[in-house]
């Protein structure tokens, strides 16, 4: 299933106070004066359309939330939404999350990683490709503070079996445990679009989580 157009946007609403390339940015990125607020910080690789941003910083204003998106359609996109809903807890740097992670992010700075249904580049040549590999699970290790936690699903078998082999080989990290999930309140009560459209049309999602043990 390919992804739909984007709705359209109000020009009127300015997105400067939710979006930054990476490219604007100077590593290390003291997250506080990003912000200018403190609290835990939660990271999302790859934000799509923001679902999960829009929706954890609405339940939780005490914390800050960062997506990194490579697409600047959708970091855009995502930046409106929160701009549109006056979150003041969550910015969007659109570039490479991989890079992000490895030059920006101090050690044990983050209380959580989260990484919702990524690109599994199905052809075998194109693999190297896939986000979740072992120099990024290393970093997510390195940036998570004791007792943070990394959240991994998938729409693709393989590449959840795979990733969950990887994550396991990090002492850092616990042993992986099931996330439970109940039926939907109300209509976007899903982690992300693409979850919505996989639990829609019963296809299976993959879903763990792993915990830093320090």
């Amino acid at each position: 299933m390919g992804r739909r157009a984007l709705p359209k946007t109000d020009p009127s609403v300015s997105i400067s106070g939710h979006y930054v390339e990476l490219s604007d940015l100077t590593p290390p990125l003291d997250v506080h004066e990003f912000f200018g607020a403190a609290g835990p910080l939660e990271i999302e690789i790859g934000s799509g359309k923001g679902l999960f941003l829009l929706n954890e910083s609405a339940r939780h204003p005490e914390r800050l939330f960062l997506g990194v998106e490579a697409a600047i359609k959708y970091a855009r996109f995502s930046a409106y939404r929160l701009a549109r809903e006056e979150r003041k807890n969550v910015r969007i740097v659109r570039g490479d999350a991989m890079r992000y992670l490895s030059e920006f992010v101090p050690d044990r700075s983050v209380e959580a990683v989260h990484v919702y249904f990524p690109d599994p580049w199905w052809k075998e040549r194109h693999r190297r490709r896939r986000v979740m590999q072992e120099s990024t699970i290393a970093d997510i290790a390195r940036v998570l503070v004791g007792g943070g936690t990394l959240q991994f699903w998938s729409d693709v078998a393989e590449y959840f079996e795979s990733t969950c082999e990887l994550i396991g080989q990090l002492p850092e990290f616990s042993d992986p445990q099931s996330v439970a999930t109940g039926p939907a309140e109300h209509e976007m009560d899903y982690r992300t679009h693409f979850e919505r459209r996989m639990r829609l049309n019963d296809h299976p999602v993959y879903r763990s989580r792993f915990v830093v043990d320090r």
